[in-house]
C-alpha cells in the first residue's frame, strides 16, 4: 500500500505576513470556540509559523553579519534586551507573589 505524502503548505513569504497570520491563529485559539481537533490544527499551524519566522530572522541576521564583515569591520554585536514590557491585560506583579510561568488557561 503506497503511503501518500502531502506537499508542504505554502505559507506567508514575508516576515510581516508570518506575524500577521500568527496573530490571527492566536486570536482564533483564544476565542475558545474551536473544537479540540480544530484547536490542535490551529496550534500546529502556529508552531509552524513560529519556526518559519525564526528561520527568516536567522537568515536575515546571517546576511547582516556577512554584509558587515564584507565592509571590513566586524561591527555585529548581540542585541541586549531590557526587561519585557508589562502586558496591559495582566495586573502588575505584587511584591511577594510569584508570576505564573505561562499563560496556559488550564
Amino acid at each position: 500500500m503506497a503511503r501518500e505524502t502531502k506537499a508542504p503548505a505554502q505559507g506567508p513569504e514575508k516576515c510581516g505576513d508570518v506575524v500577521a497570520r500568527l496573530e490571527e491563529v492566536v486570536k482564533r485559539l483564544e476565542g475558545g470556540e474551536l473544537s479540540l481537533e480544530d484547536s490542535l490544527k490551529a496550534f500546529e499551524e502556529g508552531v509552524g509559523l513560529v519556526r518559519r519566522g525564526e528561520r527568516m530572522l536567522s537568515e536575515a541576521e546571517k546576511r547582516i553579519e556577512q554584509l558587515l564583515a564584507e565592509d571590513g569591520a566586524d561591527r555585529a554585536a548581540p542585541l541586549e534586551l531590557g526587561p519585557a514590557p508589562q502586558d496591559p491585560r495582566r495586573p502588575a506583579a505584587q511584591k511577594g507573589r510569584a508570576e505564573p510561568d505561562d499563560d496556559t488557561p488550564f
